[in-house]
């Protein structure tokens, strides 16, 4: 109502309410430039509101021994909880996002029990390597019909000849298992399946 009776320019006004809004003590002239006539000086108010608040020379802080009276530096003691089962709820999650249900218990033991029966036997390295040796060989094609067979060659043939290699090792290895059960099983035939 005062800005409206001092007849404020709009920007004078929203000057003064920029500072009212951050706290700042208000201007005790207004020299703000508009398009106008020069403005007039802010009305003088009461006395009381005024004055800028004065501020004690001291600032409100606490001091260290009330600090660490207090309970801001004792921390808080560990306490372990109930530890939670993560398989269990793997399960359960597995099975939210499959079926959008929670399954019961039951159900998540006996799919568990059929995973352990189900497990799949540990692959056969002598057949890991062919397939390994089949894939480089179909690999060194692509490149050689891409025109880079020249710079994946060299390398793609060492691997190769390093396969066979453990191909070998492992056949051997076999070999000399084979011979042992043999020689157990027919202790006196058996040196006659295999010699050397």
């Amino acid at each position: 109502a005062m800005m409206e009776k001092s007849k404020l320019t709009h920007f004078q006004r929203r000057y003064l309410m920029d500072c009212v809004k951050r706290g700042d003590a208000l201007p005790l002239q207004c020299h703000l430039i508009s398009s106008k006539e020069p403005a007039p000086a802010v009305p003088a108010l009461s006395p009381a509101v005024c004055r800028p608040i004065r501020l004690s020379a001291k600032p409100h802080l606490r001091p260290a021994k009330v600090c660490q009276a207090g309970d801001a530096y004792t921390r808080e003691k560990f306490r372990p909880q109930a530890r939670r089962d993560l398989e269990k709820e793997k399960q359960r999650l597995q099975n939210i996002l499959a079926t959008g249900k929670d399954v019961v218990e039951c159900n998540v033991k006996q799919t568990r029990v059929q995973t352990k029966k189900e497990e799949i036997p540990e692959p056969d390295r002598f057949e890991e390597l062919v397939n390994e040796i089949q894939e480089r060989k179909e690999f060194l094609a692509e490149m050689e019909a891409l025109g880079q067979g020249k710079k994946y060659q060299s390398i793609v043939l060492t691997e190769i000849s390093q396969k066979i290699r453990e191909m070998e090792i492992v056949d051997k290895k076999r070999s000399e298992e084979m011979r042992e059960i043999m020689t157990k099983d027919f202790p006196a035939g058996g040196k006659s399946f295999f010699p050397g």
